[in-house]
């Protein structure tokens, strides 16, 4: 169809830096600015925005142009020239997209693009899913935004209002912080949460923060043993499956162990969690 194809031509621009195509295509066809690109994903980039794509997330290259901050401004200008009616909404998605993704961290434009979509409107938020995927800076940053904290955040983040939270949590709230104490392999803070009550077989229901394992498959994923032991120590059951592969804490260490993408650093540290595991299974 002639739509798709100029759709699919804008976004060659936007991955080429393109501003001069970019900026006839959408001079020539401002549809383009409200278009949903028809798509078979039914996953978090179903049916995307075009300015969805500047946040390379889901990853289509392993580098995003230079000219990046200058392409998402000029596709930000055009939609308001053009009083695109659900802007707010676009901004608002496409950040997080930008915070939770990989290459623009890598890249080093993480943070600008974030800072330039909540100059234009974009509410702070997402500091969740960027946590999850290991972007401490941009989850930080959302939050000097102002994004409310949640527990889970001040935990992963070592913010001095951590404790005080902590004081106040519901049950929910000692759960979600955690897992991700535990993802981020944090002893410390695992210690203080489980006096506080956190349950170690708990799952988090759908916060979005890994919410298919416990916190044992988490503290695996971590690579910190002493974070394993604690838990079973604890009390974390051996034969948790998570809901999402159906693998046990055991059967994590041992794929991470054999991925081919996995450092031999990592795979000795798992190979250690995974002896440790072994053993107290056989107790």
């Amino acid at each position: 169809m002639q739509e798709e194809k100029l759709f699919d031509q804008a976004v060659a621009a936007i991955d080429a830096g393109d501003l001069t195509s970019l900026e006839k295509l959408i001079h020539e066809n401002p549809e383009l600015l409200t278009q949903r690109y028809h798509s078979p994903d039914n996953g978090y980039f179903a049916n995307p925005y075009l300015l969805w794509f500047i946040a390379n997330n889901p990853i289509r290259a392993e580098k995003m142009p230079a000219a990046i901050i200058p392409v998402t401004r000029l596709l930000i200008d055009q939609a308001k020239r053009h009083k695109v009616a659900d802007l707010k909404d676009q901004l608002d998605y496409t950040l997080r997209l930008v915070v939770s993704g990989r290459i623009s961290k890598e890249e080093g434009v993480q943070i600008p693009l974030a800072a330039l979509l909540i100059s234009e409107g974009a509410k702070p938020a997402g500091s969740l899913g960027a946590l999850a995927h290991h972007n401490l800076e941009a989850a930080r940053f959302l939050i000097e935004q102002g994004e409310p904290v949640q527990l889970i955040a001040a935990v992963c983040l070592d913010l001095p209002v951590a404790s005080e939270m902590l004081e106040k949590a519901s049950q929910q709230e000692k759960q979600e912080a955690l897992v991700g104490a535990s993802f981020f392999g944090k002893p410390d803070a695992m210690k203080l949460l489980i006096a506080a009550g956190a349950d170690v077989n708990g799952y988090i229901g759908s916060t979005g923060f890994h919410s298919h394992a416990t916190a044992l498959h988490q503290a695996v994923f971590s690579d910190s043993l002493e974070a394993v032991t604690l838990l079973v120590e604890a009390g974390a059951d051996l034969y948790a499956k998570d809901k999402i592969y159906g693998g046990t804490p055991l059967g994590w260490a041992e794929s991470g162990e054999t991925d081919a993408g996995t450092s031999s650093e990592v795979k000795a540290k798992l190979r250690a969690i995974a002896g440790f595991l072994r053993a107290r299974m056989t107790e």
